[in-house]
């Protein structure tokens, strides 16, 4: 025994003598893990599977490294089986322990006929897609698939109590008994085998009896009785004389007729059914064939078209990420052109970038370049804009300056003078009904003062159809705001008659300009 604590080894002692752990503990647990491998070696060599199965894994549970334990169960499920858990188990051993291991010299058997390896999984496949074939209906099938099964591993117990399933539910119970008594020939105890038979001797009031048949000597010595009761010497034989007897050609065509029309039934009766059945049984394993081959294939069909959607979800999911990693490598271009546009002070050209670009794709420091970088570019290019577009309408170009001044209302909607400008631009484009929306904003925006006032003279006069700038009648006062430096001014200019052009004149002929009436700053 090793210490837990230092690996020392240690003989007798309760304590290690090099690290001083109490060892009393593992000690017992030792104890404990050889008792029950002995055990389980007793169940296993009276066919008490299920127990000694039962008994190895507490051995294993209390010592792990209890290699004949672990080599035992491994031979424990190979008998029932389980090749599968067998082989995993040995596998373990010869891990733990490399050197002069049985389990070698058993995975070296197991792995020296392929075949039969091949075999057993194919086995467990086949299983598998019976119990799916169960699941879904289809008891037939897996009950021909079962058959097979245990024709290829006869030890399989799951197959044994999955066929006797089957033959309880249709009520065949004579058929589940026979199948259950072989599983009970592998494993005596199995707990599922007993439930199994005992539920069959409740439907049928029959008691399963699993002890083996006795007296065959008996059989053998009434049957050689029975021989004797039936030889007779051939002395007591006497042979009676034949009794001769003419016959006639017409009953020889007579016998002839009879033993033809005997023969014809015969062929009728016997022949004809048997081939008959011949042909309909071959029919049937051929449907059961079909049927068999047709269930694997749907299983494999399910299994390619399982695989095909994790193929496609995978291959969705990266085209996803590809289009997300394009958008942020976008998003970020553009944000490194518009700095580089606003470091030169190209401020058109940087809010050119930075229109449209999805800010979520930035991390949190380039959303701080971008929100400080967008702040400054949206005030420049507002200053530039209104700024062109109050020169162009000051030398009549109107369409340039109903451009500029909207795309400097985009950014700042709130700006009377561009409202304004661009109010009077629609005005004197003609375009009546935007002119009365703008003027209308006006109005909405800056209730209550002189601008709102002049705003809501130019939207009646609209309204009425007059497109004149509106100089005559124009309340005393002017149409200036309250409190602007060109309020009084241009409440008096904008009660003078001769002063500013009507709608065509806009600034030529040295008129002054239709918004210099309204008292702007």
């Amino acid at each position: 025994m090793n210490c837990m604590n230092c690996g020392a080894g240690v003989k007798n002692s309760s304590i290690c003598p090099k690290c001083g752990c109490d060892l009393s503990v593992q000690k017992k647990a030792l104890q404990l893990s050889v008792l029950y491998y002995n055990q389980g070696l007793d169940k296993a060599q009276i066919r008490d599977l299920s127990g000694a199965i039962d008994m190895l894994q507490r051995s294993l549970k209390y010592n792990k490294l209890n290699i004949p334990a672990r080599n035992l169960l491994g031979l424990v499920y190979f008998e029932t089986g389980e090749a599968v858990s067998a082989l995993s188990e040995w596998i373990i051993s010869k891990n733990i322990k490399p050197d002069n291991n049985i389990a070698t010299e058993y995975i070296q058997k197991l792995q020296a006929e392929p075949a039969k390896l091949d075999v057993i999984n194919q086995t467990i496949k086949k299983y598998n897609i019976a119990l799916k074939c169960c699941r879904e209906g289809n008891e037939d099938v897996a009950a021909i698939q079962l058959k097979k099964i245990l024709t290829q591993n006869p030890k399989l117990i799951k197959a044994y109590h999955l066929l006797a399933l089957i033959y309880i539910k249709r009520e065949e119970y004579e058929k589940g008994r026979k199948i259950l008594k072989k599983a009970a020939r592998i494993d005596k105890t199995n707990s599922t085998t007993l439930r199994f038979l005992k539920e069959i001797d409740e439907q049928t009031g029959t008691v399963t009896s699993l002890e083996g048949r006795r007296g065959s000597i008996w059989a053998k010595g009434g049957r050689e009785e029975k021989d004797k009761e039936a030889y007779v010497p051939e002395s007591d034989v006497v042979i009676q004389p034949a009794a001769f007897r003419e016959t006639s050609v017409f009953s020889n065509i007579i016998n002839i007729i009879m033993g033809i029309l005997i023969g014809a039934l015969v062929v009728w009766f016997l022949v004809v059914p048997s081939v008959k059945q011949s042909v309909n049984r071959n029919a049937s394993e051929k449907i059961v064939e079909y049927s068999n081959t047709m269930a694997t294939q749907r299983a494999q069909i399910d299994e390619l078209q399982r695989q095909i959607d994790t193929s496609n979800a995978t291959v969705e999911s990266a085209q996803q990420q590809i289009t997300d990693a394009g958008k942020k490598a976008d998003a970020y271009e553009n944000l490194i052109k518009a700095y580089n546009a606003y470091q030169s002070q190209n401020y058109e050209q940087a809010a050119n970038s930075l229109q449209g670009m999805d800010v979520t794709l930035l991390s949190v420091d380039a959303k701080a370049v971008y929100d400080s970088m967008h702040e400054e570019v949206q005030k420049q290019m507002f200053d530039k804009l209104s700024a062109d577009g109050v020169a162009a309408f000051e030398r009549g170009d109107y369409a340039a300056a109903i451009d500029n001044l909207t795309k400097a209302k985009a950014i700042n909607g709130d700006d009377f003078t561009v409202l304004t400008y661009l109010a009077h631009s629609y005005r004197l484009s003609s375009d009546i009904p935007n002119a009365i929306t703008t003027f209308q904003e006006i109005v909405d925006k800056f209730p209550d003062s002189r601008r709102a006032t002049t705003a809501q003279h130019y939207v009646d006069l609209l309204n009425k159809g007059d497109t004149s700038d509106g100089n005559e009648g124009t309340p005393p006062g002017g149409y200036g705001d309250e409190g602007d430096n060109g309020g009084d001014t241009g409440g008096e200019n904008s009660g003078n008659e001769n002063t500013g052009g009507n709608t065509g004149g806009g600034t030529e002929g040295g008129g002054q300009s239709p918004i210099d009436s309204e008292g702007i700053e």
